[in-house]
């Protein structure tokens, strides 16, 4: 039992702390609709990975990770100039654009390597069982130094995607650093639990706090108490069925999210 215990004590701590800061972006996400945003972001982080490897670079080196922040910042930038065409088109076709060019590129760049398949897929599922401590520690540094911005800067944050005007009146440039710090999180992740991860504690745990209360403290707490459960259930099964961690964590996180939405339209019923 100890031995388990010890074997999921860092995959667990990486949880916490994905949990914690993608569950924040998540409400502005929510908020915004822009729901497929941090997978448009995620794959291509995941594409600026790929090309180092190509080049000949560790997937785990320092070059690595600034191609793929580079291009994640680039993904950014786009997103946060297309806002103004809200009108005429939905933003949301151009994350989707983006996203199926970033995953395109990602296919043909390893369409010639023989350990290509296996390269995606680590990018959508990663591997968060053996994630080390020095990667936990660097990664909870990172998301620090960009949670400690975010609350010097809350006004502004969330006058940005709660205010009256949905963000749109307000500063663009703060728009951008938004994303732009949204982009440093998404790369680091990825690195760690892949794509799809990212995508469902980003998303999953804030939806399930959305629907149970409108103050944003609140759902900060409901969501990050539902990442935390699903993540702790999700590890235990990964171990016991012998399955990839963030794969099993996907499945148990939106089968939780299932079950919740069940349960309140039964409750709404009655």
């Amino acid at each position: 039992m100890m031995g388990y215990l010890q074997f999921l004590l860092w995959p667990f701590v990486a949880a916490v702390v994905l949990v914690g800061i993608h569950v924040y972006f998540g409400l502005h996400v929510i908020k915004r609709g822009i729901i497929f945003i941090d997978l448009s972001l995620a794959q291509v982080a995941a594409l600026g990975v790929t090309a180092a490897i190509l080049v000949g670079l560790h997937p785990d080196g320092v070059a690595a990770y600034l191609s793929a922040l580079g291009l994640a910042l680039v993904g950014g930038a786009i997103f946060t100039f297309t806002r103004g065409i809200q009108g005429r088109v939905p933003q949301e076709a151009i994350i989707g654009i983006v996203y199926a060019v970033s995953s395109a590129a990602a296919v043909l760049a390893v369409s010639h390597s023989p350990e290509g398949t296996e390269h995606i897929r680590h990018l959508l599922v990663g591997s968060l069982l053996t994630v080390t401590p020095d990667a936990v520690l660097k990664t909870a540094a990172a998301y620090a130094a960009v949670g400690f911005f975010h609350w010097l800067a809350r006004r502004r944050f969330l006058a940005l995607s709660f205010g009256p005007a949905g963000g749109r009146a307000g500063d663009r440039w703060w728009d951008l650093l938004f994303y732009a710090t949204f982009a440093v999180v998404v790369t680091s992740s990825v690195k760690i639990c892949g794509v799809l991860l990212v995508f469902v504690f980003l998303v999953v745990p804030s939806v399930f706090a959305a629907l149970i209360t409108e103050i944003i403290g609140r759902r900060l707490a409901y969501g990050w108490l539902f990442g935390l459960v699903g993540s702790v259930v999700g590890l235990a099964l990964s171990v016991v069925l012998d399955t990839p961690a963030g794969a099993t964590i996907v499945v148990t996180l939106g089968l939780m999210l299932l079950l919740f939405s069940l349960g309140r339209s039964l409750a709404a019923r009655r």
